[in-house]
C-alpha cells in the first residue's frame, strides 16, 4: 500500500487548523482576547495573529503548489479570534476542496519557492512537502500554541492532538 502526497498533506493541515481554531475558543473563555492577540514568544517574533496567518498560508500555498494551481488570496487583516477562526475555516475549505487527483503527480512536480529578495529554493513536490511545507506549518502551529500556553491558557498535549479524539483502546481488563 502506498501513501499519497494528498494523504500526508491535506488531512494534516486540516487537523492542525481545526485544533488551532479550538484553542481560540478555550483562550477566549479564560483570558482577555486583546492581551492574547498581542502575545509573542520573543520581541523579534511575530504576534499570535501572524502565527495563525502563516500557518494558514503554509497550508493553502503548499496544497496549491503541489496541485499546480493558485492559492486563494487571504490578506493578513485578522484582528480578532472570530476573524482568525474564519481564516482557519476558509483555509480548510480550500485545501479540502482540491481534488486528490490533482496531487497524484505532485511527488515529482517541480516546486519553486521564491522569497521577496529574489532568493529561494527549487524542490521536487515530495521534498518540498516533507522538507519545507510541513515543518514550516508546524513551526507556526507550535508557536501559536506556545504563545497561548505561555500566556496562561490551559492548553495541553490533548489540545494539540485533539483531532485524535478519545483513546480507542481501553485499559487492560
Amino acid at each position: 500500500m502506498s501513501i499519497s502526497l494528498h494523504d500526508v498533506s491535506v488531512p494534516i493541515f486540516v487537523n492542525g487548523l481545526r485544533n488551532m481554531s479550538a484553542w481560540l475558543d478555550k483562550a477566549a473563555s479564560e483570558k482577555p482576547e486583546a492581551a492574547l492577540l498581542l502575545g509573542r514568544l520573543a520581541p523579534d517574533m511575530r504576534p499570535l495573529p501572524a502565527q495563525y496567518q502563516m500557518a494558514s498560508d503554509s497550508a493553502k500555498n503548499a496544497v496549491a503548489r503541489l496541485a499546480g494551481i493558485e492559492a486563494p488570496a487571504m490578506p493578513d487583516v485578522e484582528a480578532s479570534f472570530a476573524e482568525l477562526k474564519e481564516r482557519c475555516a476558509r483555509t480548510i475549505a480550500f485545501v479540502e476542496g482540491v481534488d486528490p487527483a490533482a496531487l497524484a503527480p505532485a511527488a515529482e512536480r517541480e516546486v519553486e519557492l521564491k522569497f521577496p529578495n529574489g532568493m529561494g529554493y527549487r524542490f521536487t513536490g515530495q521534498a518540498y512537502l516533507t522538507g519545507f511545507a510541513l515543518p514550516n506549518f508546524f513551526f507556526h502551529v507550535t508557536t501559536a500554541y506556545a504563545i497561548l500556553r505561555g500566556a496562561g491558557v490551559t492548553l495541553g498535549k490533548p489540545d494539540f492532538l485533539q483531532h485524535l479524539g478519545p483513546p480507542n483502546i481501553q485499559g487492560a481488563k
